[in-house]
């Protein structure tokens, strides 16, 4: 079992960048795939980027390939997903999860954290 805690989000004028950080806990951290997924007020829960065990393999959705990054750092049980070039639209509450399988589905993912909020005023 691992618990993620989210960190970094915060309010930023469009154009401007964030990293979002999500700490795990426990000693498995690399036995895990990493996503990021957002959910904005209304909407369903979606994918932003998933990273493999080793942090070799990244796959982003449409949205946002090009402007974000996702990256882990496995001694420090850590993954990141830095924001870069952010539009009013990436407003929403980030969530880091964890599985057991490349995916970028919500219900693929086993362990979320509780999000942090991104606001990107225009």
């Amino acid at each position: 079992q691992v618990q993620l805690v989210e960190s970094g989000g915060g309010s930023v004028q469009a154009g401007g960048s964030l990293r979002l950080s999500c700490a795990a806990s426990g000693r498995t951290f690399s036995r895990y795939v990493m996503g990021w997924f957002r959910q904005a007020p209304g909407k369903d829960r979606e994918f932003v980027a998933r990273i493999s065990w080793s942090g070799i393999s990244t796959h982003y959705a449409g949205s946002v390939k090009g402007r974000f990054t996702i990256f882990r750092d496995n001694d420090k049980n850590t993954v990141y997903l830095h924001m870069n070039s952010l539009k009013p639209e990436d407003t929403a509450v980030y969530y880091c999860a964890a599985g057991s399988n490349l995916n970028t589905v919500v219900a693929a993912y086993d362990y979320w954290g509780q999000g942090t909020q991104v606001t990107v005023s225009s």
